[in-house]
């Protein structure tokens, strides 16, 4: 198929979240793949009348291009638009999550178009229904297996090694930080009890770090230096490569030290380690949701929520609490 090429209302679009609703390069990067998609999907069924699935012939965007204005957006119906999420469940098996995250894109394209810009006459995205999602407890590492998993990263045989992901990976215990937020630190960020990051949604926010995660960063920095030797790289976090250390790179990191903990990294994984964090904050430290909420750096409290789940073990102590286990029959 030829290369998608974005119609000029979608570009406008796309400029609108960068230069008035100041969103992140990431977050736009999404709504456009998700945007892109829906009017690949709408031009196959709409102009040439066939199904997504079986439709193998080449086009020429430049050719379509032309026809996708607002009045082409306006006359797509509410069937148009369920066909495309029927497609994406059953054909690209998109799970409830991430079909959701599409219908959100597609609403606001639409309100863009309605509200802002006032292109279209009505907004039939208006009707669209998210599909259910399953609430699912996170999963997450208890304190003995987060001291494990410690023990192993502690015999790591090379001292920078040891040194540096020591730092990252208790820095996401305790902090509950983004991996996209951690690997971007820069040395400048680096305050004595804290570090200054753009978050989520561009957000600016100060992540605050234990005495002990100092002393930790504080070592990693040293031995840093001394491996770099040069001052020109602003990353906090370098790779073997003596380049600013990637997702991809710290994820392949704290999987090798999952597996050698015994976890399998099919169910453990990074981000299962700010669930980790979250949850010992919420269960040992006595920490409120609206505080928790501000520590983690979401938008909502009914996000934060997930993390206040109860396990086994305190629903069982919860039980034995009721003054009536204490009667003797």
């Amino acid at each position: 198929m030829a290369e998608f090429i974005r119609p000029l209302l979608l570009n406008d679009y796309l400029n609108y979240l960068k230069s008035i609703k100041g969103l992140s390069e990431s977050t736009i990067k999404e709504y456009a793949y998700d945007l892109e998609m829906f009017i690949e999907y709408q031009i196959i069924r709409k102009i040439y009348n066939q199904n997504a699935k079986n439709y193998k012939n080449d086009f020429d965007y430049k050719k379509v291009n032309y026809f996708i204005d607002a009045d082409f957006f306006e006359k797509l119906s509410i069937q148009d638009f369920y066909a495309f999420l029927s497609y994406l469940d059953n054909d690209k098996n998109d799970t409830a999550t991430t079909r959701s995250r599409k219908i959100s894109a597609i609403k606001s394209f639409y309100k863009y178009m309605y509200s802002e810009i006032e292109v279209i006459n009505t907004n039939i995205a208006d009707k669209l229904s998210n599909p259910k999602i399953s609430q699912r407890q996170p999963v997450y590492l208890t304190l003995s297996e987060t001291e494990r998993l410690l023990d192993i990263i502690s015999k790591e045989k090379n001292s920078f090694l040891r040194a540096r992901d020591m730092a990252i990976i208790f820095t996401f215990l305790t902090t509950g930080m983004r991996l996209s937020e951690l690997v971007s630190i820069d040395l400048a960020d680096v305050n004595k009890d804290s570090f200054n990051i753009i978050g989520k949604g561009n957000k600016e926010r100060t992540i605050y770090l234990t005495k002990n995660c100092q002393d930790l960063i504080n070592n990693y920095i040293i031995i840093r230096s001394e491996y770099l030797r040069d001052d020109s790289l602003n990353a906090l976090f370098i790779s073997t490569r003596k380049k600013r250390i990637s997702n991809r790179a710290v994820q392949s990191t704290i999987d090798k030290y999952l597996a050698k903990a015994g976890f399998d990294t099919n169910v453990y994984s990074t981000h299962k380690l700010r669930h980790t964090a979250a949850t010992l904050m919420y269960k040992y430290g006595d920490v409120d949701i609206r505080a928790l909420k501000d520590i983690l750096g979401h938008t909502s409290v009914s996000t934060t929520q997930i993390y206040t789940h109860l396990d086994d073990e305190d629903l069982k102590n919860a039980v034995n609490k009721n003054p009536l286990s204490e009667l003797e029959f």
